[in-house]
């Protein structure tokens, strides 16, 4: 099978200390993403116009409310954001005894059916120490997955019937059974293998034939596989932390794909100087746009 393979384009020269958490919101016809570690959510229009709001702890992934505004999920837990800029939490996440250090959230994005899900880690990145929660539009709140060490990238078919889940350290992505109904997963299995030679697996989303794009971190690359699994394009981008990625744009017919410049040295950075920028690829397909919370 051949590998195509293309390099993607740079949207705005960021400089982001770690960008992360690419989401379009089809009725701003804005791409939502954030500077983690610098507390930022950007807003990014077609044409590179970007305005950024700045919190008071990390912001570690934002999706469009269906009523306006965003939800949210902060370092410390899950919020939701009111047109006017009020904000509330629903969640904080339980943190562990001492002497353990503590845990923030990570990635996240919302189901088919508006149900916002976002994983967390500890900060020192140990084994198993972060989980992957469900805030329902009702308000309900769900630890789904326990043992997780650095949750990452999620996507689901889109009839909702299957969830994909990246555990980072694992190398993987794995594949569930999900109820449409109430968002119960099972059947875990493992759809994707990543070697680490190509880095590590981080954000990811799906087009619309079901194929997954996978972010990698210290792999410098978007790898697309196809539904059995198999790698068939692979687009190089000129940083080395390569974070996630979303469709977006007026057709959704645009890869964005956010960088990190997180844990890079003086002389990688010199080397990298477009790490933390946003970027842009077009690979002659169609994937969805952020699906909003429903709550």
């Amino acid at each position: 099978m051949t590998v195509r393979r293309a390099r993607a384009q740079l949207v705005i020269d960021a400089r982001a200390l770690h960008g992360e958490g690419p989401a379009w919101d089809a009725r701003a016809g804005k791409l939502l993403w954030v500077d983690m570690m610098a507390n930022g959510l950007h807003r990014t229009e077609a044409d590179g116009i970007d305005a950024v709001t700045t919190y008071d702890q990390p912001v570690c992934v934002a999706v469009p409310r269906s009523g306006g505004g965003v939800a949210l999920a902060l370092a410390d837990g899950f919020w939701l954001e009111d047109p006017d800029g009020t904000r509330r939490s629903v969640m904080t996440i339980p943190q562990p005894a001492a002497p353990s250090g503590p845990i923030r959230m990570n990635d996240g994005k919302c189901d088919p059916a508006g149900r916002f899900w976002a994983g967390s880690m500890a900060y020192d990145g140990r084994a198993g120490a972060g989980a992957l929660y469900r805030l329902d539009p009702d308000g309900a709140i769900q630890a789904v997955l326990r043992d997780v060490t650095i949750s990452n990238g999620l996507a689901w078919t889109a009839d909702g019937a299957t969830m994909f889940f990246i555990d980072t350290p694992t190398q993987r992505v794995d594949a569930f059974d999900v109820d449409p109904a109430d968002g119960v997963i099972s059947n875990r299995r493992p759809a994707v293998r990543v070697a680490p030679a190509d880095g590590m697996p981080d954000g990811m989303t799906i087009d619309d034939s079901g194929a997954l794009w996978v972010a990698l971190w210290g792999g410098g690359a978007v790898h697309r596989y196809s539904r059995d699994g198999r790698l068939d394009t692979v687009i190089r981008l000129p940083c080395r932390n390569v974070t996630s990625c979303a469709f977006g744009g007026a057709a959704l017919d645009e890869l964005f794909i956010t960088t990190s410049r997180l844990g890079l040295s003086d002389a990688e950075t010199r080397d990298q100087p477009l790490a933390g920028g946003l970027f842009r690829f077009r690979p002659g397909v169609t994937g969805p746009a952020a699906v909003p919370f429903r709550g």
